[in-house]
């Protein structure tokens, strides 16, 4: 896999704030939930194509109606942000649906329980006298 250059990293962290404004600001389909995340985008070499990773707060049910509310906005989308970037081309964007901070949350919450079941053995341990030495 090729190692992005510069300028595209660059590129890459501005087409994904000036599309996390468009989306959170501009788009009024009520599909598309106010918690909606562009994660992280990925624009080609070539300025062709590019692949936007969004997260929504809520149910798989959710995420697939914000899905298809961006893609039904994709032309608005890609119109405000040929107005926002000076680019050579303006690239054609692809919403994935990236599930990784739910993920995320998910496991923060599995960790949590681990622990406290960890403390609540660890106090049984010690009100029956078997102290940590």
């Amino acid at each position: 896999m090729r190692k992005n250059s510069v300028k595209n990293t660059r590129i890459n962290g501005e087409v994904q704030k000036v599309l996390a404004e468009i989306i959170r600001s501009e788009i009024k389909d009520p599909r598309v939930p106010e918690f909606t995340s562009v994660v992280s985008v990925d624009v080609a070499p070539d300025l062709k194509t590019c692949k936007a990773y969004i997260s929504v707060l809520g149910d798989e049910y959710v995420a697939a109606e914000a899905l298809k509310g961006l893609n039904s906005a994709a032309g608005y989308i890609r119109n405000q942000l040929a107005r926002e970037l000076n680019l050579r081309n303006t690239p054609t964007i692809t919403f994935v649906m990236d599930q990784s901070i739910a993920y995320g949350v998910n496991m923060s919450h599995l960790i949590d329980e681990v622990i406290k079941s960890d403390e609540y053995r660890h106090v049984d341990d010690t009100e029956d006298g078997q102290e940590d030495r």
